[in-house]
């Protein structure tokens, strides 16, 4: 008798089957499987130990590459997909050779950079980078996104110059001054 989906149960009963990586039917990247591994297992851990149960985040956004030249990295939802879920929009966008550390990779640098913000928290829900070596970009903003890492903080996170990271103070900068100042 083979599996079938309906076989595969929920991770949240202790004595279930658990499915993780392709046979899972979740994203197929090695990445998110690696990840789904570490909290169903710390889930198994918990229940066989009597232990307490692990820590999940309420969300945690996808990354994803394309390694193409240049590269296409996107996390979270684009403009298009978060003003269909009802987001309050707010986003920058600036070209990837704007900043000293870009220019250093070579004298012509196609891409961009665009964050999406949500504009009543104020916080980054989206981004998505295209240039190269776009993919190193990519874990700044899904942590600024797992954390939900206000605009006015972000700003204080200082990168290393001079590095392709400094786009982040580029995106930031252009956004709205109301959403780089705490709310009152």
């Amino acid at each position: 008798m083979g599996l079938t989906p309906d076989h595969v149960l929920d991770d949240d009963l202790p004595n279930s089957l658990h499915a993780v990586g392709d046979a899972s039917g979740d994203v197929p990247l090695t990445h998110w499987g690696k990840y789904r591994a570490r909290v169903v297992g710390a889930k198994i851990r918990a229940a066989a130990t009597g232990g307490p149960e692990p820590f999940v985040a309420e969300y945690a956004p996808v990354p994803q590459v394309i390694f193409t030249e240049p590269q296409v990295a996107q996390v979270g939802p684009t403009e298009a997909t978060a003003r269909e879920q009802g987001i309050e929009v707010v986003t920058a966008e600036v070209p990837y050779n704007s900043t000293a550390g870009s220019a250093l990779l070579r004298n012509d640098i196609p891409g961009r950079a665009k964050i999406v913000v949500d504009g009543s928290t104020r916080c980054v829900v989206g981004a998505t980078f295209v240039g190269p070596e776009a993919g190193e970009q990519l874990h700044a903003a899904t942590i600024a996104i797992t954390g939900q890492v206000p605009v006015h903080v972000l700003r204080h996170a200082v990168p290393s110059y001079p590095t392709v990271s400094e786009l982040w103070l580029r995106l930031l900068e252009e956004l709205p001054g109301e959403m780089r100042r705490p709310r009152d």
